[in-house]
């Protein structure tokens, strides 16, 4: 799906392409990507780029065109047993008066992008500083995502506190992979931040205190990252060493009960054995092996209580 976006109280949105106008392409379709090619004369490399997921923040020149790919924060809502949250590639390419972005998944960022566009009063004046924005808002997001994966975490951890269940565990295993995915994506976006930073011909080009703000929201996202996934990982091996104290002492248990029902089994199978044993002599044998292994049982029972292994 394509929209034209054109400057006037912000992005708002025009019929079809007009020279300066940014097109703004999500989840393309084999009609999307011939416009694209065929008609904008996007090099078609770029765009197979975009398509990979595991695409690398990175900038590119070739033959006038400018390549930006960033990674933006994405919610899986698709594949409820995958990963909560993730990143995704968005490619921003442009030359004189295309300028044109893609990305294959369906985002809430570029949505609220063109929205906060609207309610500030913010229009494309230059490529760059316009990237800056979508990086600076692309860090915001990451914000976002990481208090929902904090509170995600406490809710899972509260159910860890009743009992340790399989579901939990793996709820907090998914949530880890979401911070793995975000530390990478905030490192090579921040790579991208300098990069165009110190670009020699667009020094002069760029809003320092945009910059500024950019720089400051990516470098607390990742802060933030770090932070949660260092106390989620504390949290796994925690609960790692509680499951294998529970197993230790379960075994105990078993060990223990063992031993103690093991003593009348002795004395009845020695008293079972086809030879000659006293017990046809003596009338009250029977009652006596009976007492025998009730008071060995109750010592051994006693004696295990006392060392507190039941």
């Amino acid at each position: 799906m394509r929209t034209f976006l054109k400057n006037g109280n912000g992005l708002i949105p025009c019929q079809q392409w007009e020279p300066n106008c940014w097109v703004n392409v999500v989840k393309p379709t084999q009609n999307d990507a011939d416009y694209i090619i065929n008609e904008l004369h996007v090099p078609s490399a770029f765009y197979e780029d975009i398509e990979d997921m595991d695409e690398r923040p990175r900038i590119e020149v070739e033959d006038g065109w400018c390549f930006i790919l960033m990674r933006i924060p994405c919610k899986e809502m698709e594949d409820p047993n995958s990963v909560p949250y993730t990143t995704v590639p968005l490619g921003i390419i442009f030359k004189d008066d295309v300028f044109v972005s893609v990305c294959f998944y369906q985002t809430d960022l570029i949505t609220d992008f063109i929205q906060y566009t609207k309610r500030k009063n913010i229009e494309r004046t230059d490529n760059l500083n316009f990237v800056f924005r979508l990086l600076l808002s692309s860090s915001i997001w990451f914000l976002k995502y990481l208090k929902q994966i904090n509170n995600r975490t406490k809710i899972a951890e509260k159910q860890l506190e009743n009992s340790i269940r399989n579901e939990d565990l793996q709820a907090l295993l998914k949530l880890e992979k979401c911070l793995v995915y975000f530390t990478t994506s905030l490192r090579g976006n921040e790579i991208l931040t300098h990069r165009l930073k110190n670009l020699r011909n667009t020094k002069d080009l760029y809003d320092p205190e945009l910059v500024e703000d950019v720089e400051i929201e990516s470098k607390q996202a990742l802060e933030m990252t770090n932070i949660y996934s260092d106390i989620l990982s504390g949290m796994m091996d925690a609960y790692a060493s509680v499951i294998s104290n529970n197993l230790n002492v379960v075994m105990k248990r078993l060990t223990t009960i063992s031993i103690v029902l093991m003593m009348p089994t002795l004395i009845a199978s020695y008293f079972g054995m086809n030879l000659e044993s006293g017990t046809t002599i003596f009338n009250w044998t029977f009652l006596i092996v009976i007492i025998t292994s009730i008071l060995i049982t109750a010592f051994t029972t006693g004696f295990f209580i006392k060392k507190r292994w039941f």
